[in-house]
């Protein structure tokens, strides 16, 4: 009886929530419910948070809590490589899809998928991330909660069928409550969607943002409590002969963050020239596993070696490894952290390549610390003019910022989060100095985030750039019209007349007998033949077609499309398969038209 009643109640439902949908939409405007429906995205995300660091840090702490301090553990082999191969198995197996470069593939959603994720990224990569760097694997777990927020954003609003701009807009409430939730850091939520995902700040997508950040945020207070992500007291002023330094740090920080980016590149492309699926993941297994053993602090996400910098005690991030006697040699301590920053991108790298699932967040931050620390302690070393000495923790924070703010190419973000993650609010100065100077440096070298150069290469990513924004979100698929009555090469004269006689257009495709374009004819180029009877017979199509000004494929982004346009100066250019098949033409009227539409469409307030 209940398994009769079941899909009764199911159907039941369904028609409930339909009545109400229709009530909605005749009751409560879209931008007014939008704020309801950043409050749910907002709790469901912070939630998500929750449970992520909940399970990264029981499964660490299971590992773990044997692991001897003051020498090697070949647990550090065992454990980072164990924790990617159970990754790659349910992502393989389980998942059945790819959910790797979580803010990378976001972006893409918001610029090319009409911000639509699929349903399964709202658990998936919190349960592959959790066991990756539960492990030992060496990344991050924000990039899987921005995922895993961007993708509740997007179903919640799909089943409230909101349109494409605002499920835009719940796609960044999402990732700005993970930023928010895992960080207990708002303000930098709400910046990472504006700076990263490269949202708009309008009057439609404040209060969304806001209300996501903060509610995530108020969740991880309530149970978690009120104190900050990593414990920072400030114990040594900053003063502002010390700001000469904070400069030169930003541009170490810029090129530390370029060394960083450049190296997961390259093993990016490494680990692509890989084709079978267990041979990539044996290789990162064994880089990984290797450089754990040999530098603990590359071990997870690090945030343990963050706290103890921040305290001022160099010699703990030596803790667990085979050098460990060594830990009083200030030279060796120097040259051990230097190693770890050289690493910690293979290592990150290596993680992702092999098949873990994790990001790229933490290990900037990671980066940071210990270059700000580096700088300042190798500094005192040496000896600096005059007796003075730096403080390494303070620099230690203000490191965090450059190399993020470079890393990301997003220097507000960098600046609140790191004040936000530490309390310290203090050394705002030093921190907007060397974000800034951190950004400007890497900005000459890499015109893109780590994140968005993979799109950008591609013309797929969406900016602040209005006109840019707009024709990313346009697609060539959509402006294709293709009422076009072809010819071919050896039609007549009389047989293209008769073509003329029935079409609606000046223009006609010349294709041959595999498909293929060859040519076109325009009806103003054989106006002063079409009318001459004795030609009729003489004059086949091949004697009077012209080569096209340019073609267009199948695939190309809008942008390249405009560009085409404006350099033959053409009308209409015909649309082409990259095997050189016939599909249609483009017109600018077309696209004109398109154009207009999207832009009232997504940038109205």
């Amino acid at each position: 009886m209940m398994k009769e009643l079941t899909p009764v109640r199911h159907r039941r439902l369904r028609e409930a929530f339909l009545r109400f949908l229709i009530w909605r939409e005749k009751h409560i405007k879209e931008k007014d419910f939008v704020l309801v429906l950043a409050l749910l995205v907002g709790i469901f995300s912070g939630l998500a948070a929750l449970v992520l660091k909940f399970l990264i840090h029981t499964i660490s702490g299971l590992l773990t809590s044997h692991i001897s301090v003051d020498s090697g553990n070949y647990l550090y082999i065992l454990l980072p490589a164990a924790g990617v191969v159970l990754a790659t198995l349910y992502v393989r197996y389980i998942v059945r899809d790819d959910i790797s470069h979580g803010v990378t593939r976001v972006l893409y959603a918001i610029s090319q998928n009409k911000s639509r994720l699929k349903r399964h990224n709202i658990y998936t990569s919190v349960v592959a991330s959790s066991v990756t760097i539960g492990f030992g694997g060496s990344v991050g777990a924000e990039g899987p909660i921005v995922y895993t927020g961007a993708a509740i954003g997007s179903n919640l609003g799909a089943t409230f069928r909101m349109s494409p701009r605002i499920l835009m807009i719940l796609v960044g409430c999402g990732a700005a409550a993970g930023i928010a939730g895992i960080f207990k850091a708002p303000i930098a939520g709400m910046l990472f969607t504006l700076e990263v995902l490269m949202l708009d700040l309008t009057t439609v997508s404040v209060m969304p943002l806001l209300i996501a950040s903060v509610t995530s945020a108020t969740i991880a207070y309530v149970y978690t409590g009120y104190e900050f992500e990593f414990f920072f007291a400030q114990s040594e002023d900053f003063y502002t002969s010390r700001i000469p330094f904070v400069i030169l740090l930003g541009l170490v920080c810029g090129f530390a963050s370029l060394y960083f980016t450049r190296v997961m590149n390259m093993m990016e492309n490494f680990f692509r020239r890989f084709k079978h699926r267990w041979v990539k993941t044996a290789v990162g297994c064994l880089i990984l596993s290797a450089l754990v053993f040999l530098f603990p602090p590359l071990y997870g996400e690090g945030y343990g070696s963050i706290t103890g910098l921040l305290a001022g005690d160099p010699s703990s991030i030596v803790e667990g490894s085979i050098f460990y006697g060594d830990r009083d040699s200030v030279w060796f301590l120097i040259l051990f952290i230097f190693l770890v920053v050289l690493m910690k991108g293979f290592a990150t790298s290596s993680t992702n390549g092999a098949g873990g699932v994790g990001g790229t967040f933490a290990p900037s931050l990671y980066v940071g610390c210990l270059t700000g620390f580096l700088f300042a302690f190798a500094l005192n070393s040496i000896g600096l003019p005059g007796g003075m000495t730096l403080s390494t923790k303070n620099f230690a924070l203000i490191g965090m910022a450059g190399v993020m703010a470079g890393v990301m190419h997003a220097p507000l973000m960098a600046i609140f989060l790191t004040a936000e993650l530490t309390g310290g609010y203090s050394l705002f100065l030093p921190l907007l100095i060397v974000s800034t100077i951190s950004y400007g440096t890497i900005k000459m070298f890499e015109p893109y985030s780590i994140y968005t150069m993979r799109l950008a290469k591609r013309g797929e990513l969406m900016t602040h750039h209005k006109d840019k924004a707009v024709l990313t979100l346009l697609k060539v698929n959509n402006v294709i019209e293709t009422d076009f009555m072809p010819v071919y090469p050896d039609m007549t004269l009389k047989e293209m007349v008769d073509v003329i006689s029935q079409s609606k257009r000046n223009l006609f495709p010349v294709i041959n007998e595999r498909k293929e374009l060859v040519g076109v004819v325009l009806l103003d180029d054989i106006r002063n033949i079409m009318f001459r009877p004795d030609l009729y017979r003489k004059m086949r199509v091949s004697t009077f077609m012209t080569s096209p000004p340019g073609k267009i494929e199948i695939g190309n982004s809008m942008d390249s499309v405009m560009k085409l346009f404006d350099d033959t100066g053409a009308w209409n250019l015909p649309v082409v398969e990259q095997n050189g098949s016939y599909v249609g033409f483009v017109s600018k009227s077309k696209i004109f038209n398109s154009y207009r539409r999207v832009l009232r469409h997504y940038c109205e307030d």
